[in-house]
C-alpha cells in the first residue's frame, strides 16, 4: 500500500474519531457557542442584546431571573428555568440581558448557546464546562421536540445529570413557545396509540416539570407596545412628534398583524433609520 493510500486512511480515521477539544480560553470572551464536527467552542466577543432596562411589560420574569442568576453567580444553588410563551415578547432578549447585566460584578459567568439540534452532544460539552473555574449560563433558543425526536434524553442530562448529577457551575436556560416542549396534538396522539397512554408521554412531558423556573411570557396590548417604541426613543435619543410617533407605530404593527417586542424593535430601527441616528 502507497504512502498516498496510507494518508487517505488515516485522515478518514481522524475524522471519525478527532482529537479531544483543547481546554477553551473561558477569559477571552463574555459567551461562547458550542459547535460540533469538531467540537469546538467558539468566542463571542460582542453578544447581540439590549440592555435589561429596554425590556418592558415582563417585570415580574426580568426580576425573577435576574435573583435566580444573582445567586447562581455567587456560588449558591440555583434553579434551571423554561422561559415559555408568545413570540417575539423578549424570552431570549431576557435572558441575554440578564447576563450582561452582571458581568460587571461577575465576569466569571459566562453565556454559552447550545443548538437544540446538537443536544446529543451536551454530554461532550458538560465534562468541558464541569472542570472550568467559571460559572456557566447554559442556553438553548427555541427548544422542543417532535414526535420522533429522541434529542429530550441528552436533556435530562442537563437537567438531572444521570449519576454525576448536574455539574454545580452549570445552570440551564431554555426558551419555548411551548410550555410541554411538545406540540399538544402529538401529546394526543401518542395517548391515543400507546399500549400504556400514560407512561407513554409521561417521560416528554415530564421534561418541563425539571425546570424550577417556569416563566410565562404573554401577547403585550397596544399600550404596552408603544410604550416600548417610547422607552427605545428615550434611550437612543430620537425625537418624533408623539400623534404622528403613535400613528405610525399603530400602522406598522397592523401590517403586521401582530403586536410583540420583536414588532416594536423593528418598527423603531425602520424610525431610526429615517431619523438619522445610530443603533449601537
Amino acid at each position: 500500500m502507497d504512502d498516498q493510500a496510507l494518508n487517505r486512511i488515516a485522515d478518514a480515521l481522524e475524522r471519525m474519531a478527532p482529537a479531544p477539544l483543547a481546554a477553551p480560553d473561558f477569559g477571552a470572551a463574555p459567551a461562547f457557542v458550542w459547535h460540533i464536527e469538531p467540537d469546538r467552542l467558539e468566542p463571542v466577543t460582542q453578544v447581540n442584546r439590549v440592555d435589561l432596562e429596554l425590556l418592558i411589560g415582563i417585570n415580574r420574569s426580568r426580576d425573577t431571573l435576574l435573583d435566580n442568576t444573582r445567586r447562581f453567580a455567587a456560588g449558591f444553588k440555583a434553579n434551571n428555568a423554561l422561559l415559555w410563551g408568545a413570540r417575539g415578547m423578549g424570552k431570549s432578549s431576557l435572558v441575554k440581558a440578564v447576563h450582561g447585566s452582571l458581568q460587571a460584578d461577575y465576569p466569571d459567568l459566562k453565556l454559552v448557546e447550545l443548538q437544540r439540534e446538537d443536544m446529543g452532544s451536551v454530554a461532550r460539552l458538560l465534562n468541558h464546562l464541569r472542570v472550568a473555574p467559571h460559572r456557566f449560563i447554559l442556553f438553548c433558543d427555541d427548544l422542543s421536540f417532535s414526535h420522533d425526536d429522541q434529542h429530550y434524553k441528552s436533556l435530562k442530562a442537563v437537567l438531572d445529570g444521570g449519576i454525576e448529577g448536574r455539574p454545580e457551575n452549570v445552570v440551564f436556560y431554555a426558551t419555548s413557545n411551548r410550555r410541554h416542549l411538545m406540540p399538544r396534538d402529538m401529546i394526543e396522539n401518542e395517548r391515543s396509540s400507546a399500549i400504556n397512554p400514560s407512561e407513554a408521554v409521561e417521560e416528554k412531558v415530564s421534561l418541563s416539570d425539571r425546570f424550577g423556573l417556569w416563566l410565562g411570557f404573554h401577547p403585550c396590548d397596544q399600550d404596552e407596545y408603544l410604550a416600548m417604541i417610547d422607552r427605545y426613543c428615550g434611550a437612543y435619543g430620537v425625537s418624533v412628534d408623539a400623534d404622528l410617533l403613535r400613528a405610525e407605530a399603530i400602522e406598522w404593527q397592523a401590517t403586521r398583524g401582530a403586536r410583540s417586542g420583536r414588532v416594536a424593535w423593528q418598527f423603531f430601527v425602520d424610525l431610526a433609520g429615517r431619523n438619522g441616528v445610530h443603533i449601537a
